[in-house]
């Protein structure tokens, strides 16, 4: 059952009272101000908060450094199959116990984890999380954080709005549209009692096989990126939550996940200073909230070959000493291959923090992760001055975030705030922005209604980011019905058996035009042949890439008569590819990456701000 609740209401439990005595503030009602940032010590505000350190006991330093995933769409009263979850994984029933015994700084939202069901049961979710905080002996706000990036990431789904991923915001190239989208995602996040938002990415992606990244960057061009960085970071401090650049010292030029390996960069000193570490150097200087490390190997910057994300010469030497950066650097999340290759899940967070880290984010086992650092400090390894260091740099954020203050959120917020239609609209027109037209043989676009009404969509349907959206076919063919074209929609996936393909070339007899989705397309794809089954009927071919732009480099030869990327698969980006190919739009984006020949990679097929317009179309190089 919806309700609605009054902030006073949510108020006379006293202890966001009790919190912003204790850390000197005096506590407010009404929406919450975010207080002066703060970054030196010694100031009035650093003094009042390291009183507040002094009352906690070393258990509750410990939990302060931990951002934890627990399941449940509730803080106290989680689904009987989210409590056995907890229990088998972190050994409480659900959130408010995981708060009470282990005192933890922060929780970490995530769709599979059934916490984001819809827009007021998350903000219930927040508000019992803040309730279980402000409970305890010393009584604390919590950071609620999530990756919303937006694109192919996406954690809180429909009806909250979903807006273009990182990359498509590269084709497109405004900052003013980067700043809105930040500042359209971050009032939907506070609105839901999200306050800390695991984005923007500022990996410069210039390795095409980049399992991991690809379109959560803005691009490869390292100035472009740092452009895009800090007005999408602006747009999101300007609604009051915390954003966080990712994934220091860089993650864009690697062939290896590291959610499941250990990925080496081999970049010089030289290259790292020229290619990796604009965006971040951007980032710190415009003020950014926190910054999460990356799990690789960058033996140019750390001869022992530690992960970035336990290498003191790295996050300290040169984040820290030569980047300047005095705020909240979080880890990434540590159940990754990556950071546990080389040493013991029992040493990772102690060794992340002896390099400078201050927020250890979703251990795998929660239990491990807390007593190693507790008895690290016991045993004097870890000193609690090093420990104090770091809870003052997460309290002053919390503090800033205006959580001492009020922690609480609203239903009346979430309905004037989330999914509303100003910002669905925005979303739209900003998504028309970015689409990519990299091929027109012909002229065959716009589609004309006239000739070519009678439409077959075929191809991948990957899941959707948020598990909200699409499929992106019947999505798709959707989109081109409220157009006024007659389409059918029919799912060949990411690898198309032969009789899939035999399927769809049936299917498309008398039709006046198939559009293909592509996926990720390989040199040995079925997806390639798919194309070149199609095209041979005498069809004409559409080719949507929906996740990365470098499909076309392996669509060479296929036939296909015209090309687009869309750079993610969600509702708002395929409308607005249906626009564009409809000719609603104008093809407005321009690649923010080269996209090399499959046949000789060391040579450009499509060059950085390539893109076709309906004034100037081209067939496509040979």
């Amino acid at each position: 059952m919806h309700y609605r609740t009054s902030r006073r209401t949510l108020l006379t439990a006293t202890a966001a009272t009790a919190a912003a005595a204790a850390a000197g503030v005096t506590a407010l009602p009404g929406a919450a101000q975010a207080a002066p940032r703060v970054s030196a010590s010694g100031t009035s505000t650093d003094s009042r908060l390291r009183r507040l350190i002094a009352r906690m006991s070393l258990e509750e330093k410990v939990g302060q450094l931990f951002v934890m995933r627990v399941y449940g769409h509730s803080a106290t009263s989680p689904d009987q199959a989210d409590i056995d979850a907890n229990l088998d994984e972190i050994g409480v029933r659900n959130a408010a116990e995981l708060i009470s015994t282990y005192h933890v700084g922060g929780i970490i939202y995530f769709a599979w984890a059934h916490n984001t069901r819809d827009p007021h049961q998350i903000a219930d979710l927040s508000n019992g999380i803040q309730r279980a905080g402000l409970s305890g002996p010393t009584p604390l706000p919590l950071l609620v954080s999530t990756d919303q990036e937006h694109g192919i990431v996406c954690r809180v789904g429909e009806p909250a709005t979903l807006l273009p991923g990182a990359m498509a915001l590269g084709a497109g190239g405004s900052r003013a549209d980067a700043r809105t989208a930040g500042r359209i995602a971050g009032a939907e996040l506070a609105a839901l009692g999200i306050n800390q938002n695991y984005a923007p990415d500022a990996d410069v992606n210039v390795n095409p096989a980049n399992p991991v990244i690809g379109v959560r960057s803005f691009g490869s061009d390292p100035d472009a990126v740092a452009g895009m960085v800090t007005a999408q970071l602006k747009g999101y401090q300007s609604s009051g939550i915390a954003s966080t650049a990712k994934h220091f010292p860089g993650h864009g030029d690697t062939s290896t996940d590291s959610h499941t390996g250990l990925p080496v960069i081999r970049h010089t000193r030289e290259q790292w200073a020229e290619l990796d570490a604009p965006p971040f150097r951007a980032a710190v200087a415009a003020g950014i909230d926190s910054i999460m490390t990356a799990h690789i190997v960058v033996p140019a910057l750390d001869p022992s070959e530690d992960p970035a994300t336990l290498s003191r010469p790295i996050l300290t030497g040169i984040l820290r000493e030569e980047l300047g950066y005095d705020g909240v650097v979080v880890t990434d999340a540590l159940g990754m291959e990556g950071v546990r290759t080389k040493y013991g899940d029992e040493r990772v967070p102690v060794l992340a923090l002896l390099a400078g880290v201050d927020q250890l984010l979703n251990p795998p086992d929660l239990k491990v992760a807390w007593n190693a650092v507790l008895n690290a400090v016991k045993g004097g390894e870890i000193s609690e001055a090093r420990i104090e260091e770091s809870i003052l740099r997460i309290l002053r954020l919390k503090m800033r975030l205006g959580l001492f203050r009020d922690p609480y959120v609203t239903h009346r917020g979430v309905d004037r705030t989330v999914g509303v239609p100003s910002h669905l609209a925005a979303a739209d027109r900003i998504a028309e922005r970015t689409t990519t037209l990299l091929a027109n043989t012909g002229s065959l676009l716009p589609l004309s209604r006239r000739s070519h009404r009678n439409l077959l969509v075929v191809g991948a349907d990957p899941a959707s980011p948020s598990g909200t959206t699409g499929p992106p076919t019947t999505m798709l063919a959707a989109a081109f019905e409220e157009l006024g074209y007659a389409a059918t929609a029919l799912s060949t996936g990411t690898a198309p058996t032969q009789a899939k393909i035999a399927e769809a070339v049936a299917a498309a007899a008398g039709r006046d035009a198939v559009v293909v989705g592509t996926y990720n397309v390989t040199a040995t794809s079925s997806q390639r042949t798919l194309v070149g089954a199609l095209a041979a009927t005498g069809v004409p071919v559409i080719t949507l890439a929906v996740r990365n732009p470098y499909d076309i480099a392996q669509l060479a030869g296929t036939g296909y008569a015209a090309s687009l990327a869309a750079y993610s698969w969600t509702d708002v980006e395929l409308r607005a590819a249906a626009r564009v190919i409809a000719g609603r739009a104008r093809p407005e984006g321009r690649l923010p990456v080269p996209v090399q020949r499959a046949d000789a990679p060391a040579q450009a097929l499509y060059p950085v701000g390539y893109g076709l317009s309906y004034r100037a179309s081209a067939a496509p190089p040979a």
